[in-house]
């Protein structure tokens, strides 16, 4: 049965493990990892209900992932609780930005199986526990400094980090960040192009007012030409004489 060469330590716990005897040795409840140098080296399990007994699986132990099982070669280690709570772990560790402020909490990690080596981790903004919430990648070169439970990055915020899963809000959120630029930069171009033609008609007006006025000459009657009222006189008919006789006097 092959193996993915990458895998979340979420999907690695959520399975119940298997041992090639047939045996059930409960669900993964925690990662066993070296913080320092970025890398799981294994995993815990809880074989039974009741009881502060757990296993220690080596990661190179896993030899096959089934929908709901792991399937592992060799035995396990046997340990108690207070001695898994008491190793490192970056798991659910607050992720401080450049002012010291925290920006979130590291809910997973994504692991390379050949060799245990953490590719990246998983940063949630609110309680990583829940499930749906957003996912942004953290690369261990990010993180500057760690603490047990702190991680100090010199981020101004978690829209720094490129983001793996969005939650439906975030995705709501993005695709309305998304409507808006592309609106105002509808309306942006509609309004440079009202401007646009408001310039070429305050270009077209002056050039219209810079024109000369439309003078029309009078023209004048020269020397030796009749003017108008002259002619009127000349061709108007005499006045009739009154006769004696007329029988309008």
């Amino acid at each position: 049965m092959s193996l993915p060469e990458q895998l979340l330590l979420s999907e690695l716990l959520r399975r119940r493990v298997r041992c090639d005897q047939g045996l059930d040795h409960g669900l993964g409840v925690a990662a066993w990892m070296h913080p320092p140098v970025h890398r799981l080296l294994g995993w815990f399990s809880k074989p039974s209900a009741l009881g502060d007994r757990r296993e220690v699986w080596r990661l190179n132990q896993l030899r096959g992932l089934a929908e709901l099982e792991l399937f592992v070669r060799g035995d396990a280690a046997p340990t108690e609780i207070t001695t898994m709570d008491r190793l490192p772990t970056l798991i659910e560790a607050t992720v401080l930005g450049q002012d010291g402020e925290p920006l979130g909490h590291i809910a997973d990690a994504a692991v390379d199986l050949s060799s245990g080596q953490i590719l990246h981790y998983l940063v949630s903004r609110s309680d990583p526990r829940l499930p749906g919430t957003s996912r942004w990648r953290l690369a261990p070169a990010r993180i500057n400094d760690q603490q047990p439970g702190m991680v100090f990055t010199s981020l101004a915020g978690l829209d720094d980090l490129p983001l793996a899963k969005a939650s439906v809000r975030q995705e709501f959120l993005r695709r309305s960040k998304r409507w808006r630029e592309q609106m105002q930069e509808e309306t942006s171009r509609w309004r440079d192009q009202v401007q646009n033609a408001g310039e070429r008609f305050e270009e077209r007006l002056e050039g219209w007012l810079e024109e000369p006025p439309w003078e029309e000459e009078v023209e004048r009657p020269s020397s030796g030409q009749e003017t108008w009222d002259e002619w009127n006189e000349a061709d108007a008919p005499q006045p009739r004489r009154r006769q004696q006789d007329d029988p309008w006097i």
